[in-house]
């Protein structure tokens, strides 16, 4: 059997959902799973409504509205008047509005957890009615049920023994299934997310305990590029990648992949294929077990709104191994992801992604045992197999702060 995912971009509309349907069949004798993102930019749309909520904000009803108005519409376009979905999706929304009738926690990654994670139910609820509207019979699978975690909310982690047993148990490889990504659940029946972007890791979750022949990756673009289109002109196709370079990608940030998801797929051998739901005349990029890079490129990596956090002992003391260890478990429980690290004798640097909800609490705990400063809105170039001219070039006229290489690759932080 085989694993399709479909990001929000590809059911971004009715008419987006309704490619989805052609493509699901094309495919539907091989009973895939399916898994699926929220619809669009609900994700982004949620996280808004969560943050209003967490900061006690007037507008926080509006910022649901949205949401409601968004998916009424997105109904209408699909669905004769009366559809059972209609319920189905309303419920799905009461379940904000009850959470939004409590005094939100302190713990801000809770609070997102259970609002956010409802864009993905509602997409799925959606795809999986009209497909039966139009005689593709499916089962809908709440993820929940399947994917077990640890209670470490915006990351968490999977408990791989009861997920593949739960996953086993409840999963008919005989039919096609419509299923979340991005979303778990703790063993207090609390819903956990996987980290944004996450819902390639839930396909890779699926097809690791499945035995699947391949994962496919659906997106807008024609495969893996070399670069990012937003930021690079004449961004190539990359044809075929082996898993080693494309966990190296993924690691220093390459949007098209989730760092997590190659991993369970290389351990396991099971091919990846990232190809474009718009033209389906491309085959993408093929990623499996030891693939030349074809053809032969550098890749660019950029990414945005970085902080830039320093620390120092208050002594002047050097930094040693007891500061670095007692530095990174704080920035692991504030959800801040370290895209690079360089220390000096008496100074350690972090380049971060870190939730601004989420900066002051970082800085005021670290400041207990250091000296801090905190730099924001910085950008970080990852170059893969880089030539120096290239760099140099890139680089022209940026400010730059940081750099970091080795053999294969550059990293540099600037303004």
């Amino acid at each position: 059997m085989k694993v399709f995912k479909f990001g929000g971009a590809s059911v971004k509309d009715a008419e987006s959902v309704k490619n989805v349907a052609r493509i699901l069949t094309k495919y539907k004798d091989d009973k895939p799973l399916v898994v699926i993102s929220a619809m669009g930019k609900m994700t982004n749309a949620l996280e808004e409504v969560a943050r209003a909520f967490y900061l006690k904000q007037d507008d926080v009803s509006e910022k649901l509205n949205f949401v409601k108005d968004f998916h009424s519409n997105f109904l209408k376009e699909l669905f004769e008047e009366n559809h059972p979905v209609f319920d189905a999706v309303s419920n799905l929304l009461v379940e904000i509005e009850w959470a939004l009738e409590n005094e939100p926690r302190p713990d801000y990654p809770f609070e997102y957890d259970q609002i956010v994670s409802v864009g993905e139910l509602l997409s799925t609820t959606i795809v999986s009615a009209y497909l039966k509207e139009i005689g593709i019979d499916n089962d809908w699978l709440d993820a929940r049920d399947v994917v077990k975690t640890d209670n470490k909310h915006q990351s968490a982690i999977i408990n791989w023994e009861l997920t593949t047993s739960c996953i086993k148990e409840k999963v008919n490889t005989n039919r096609l299934t419509i299923t979340q990504g991005f979303i778990g659940c703790t063993s207090e029946n609390f819903t956990t997310t996987l980290g944004r972007e996450g819902s390639d890791y839930s396909a890779a979750i699926f097809a690791t305990v499945l035995g699947a022949k391949k994962l496919v990756i659906w997106k807008d673009v024609i495969g893996v590029l070399h670069a990012d289109p937003r930021y690079f002109e004449d961004a190539q196709k990359v044809e075929k990648l082996s898993f080693q370079e494309a966990i190296e990608l993924a690691f220093y940030g390459a949007s098209v992949i989730h760092p997590k998801t190659l991993q369970p797929l290389k351990r396991n051998r099971i091919p990846l294929q990232v190809r474009s739901f718009i033209d389906l005349e491309q085959k993408g990029t093929w990623i499996a077990e030891d693939e030349a890079i074809v053809p032969e490129t550098s890749f660019y990596i950029l990414k945005k709104n970085q902080t830039l956090l320093s620390i120092s002992a208050s002594d002047l003391d050097f930094i040693v191994e007891n500061h670095l260890s007692a530095a990174f478990l704080t920035l692991a429980k504030y959800n801040a992801k370290v895209n690079l690290v360089q220390n000096s004798a008496v100074s350690c640097y972090f380049a971060l992604d870190v939730d601004d909800l989420q900066i002051d609490g970082l800085v005021e705990e670290l400041s207990k045992d250091f000296k801090v400063k905190c730099v924001r809105g910085l950008d970080l170039m990852t170059v893969r197999h880089y030539k120096n001219e290239e760099v140099d070039k890139i680089l022209e006229g940026k400010d730059v702060l940081l750099t970091q290489k080795n053999k294969t690759t550059i990293q540099v932080l600037h303004k």
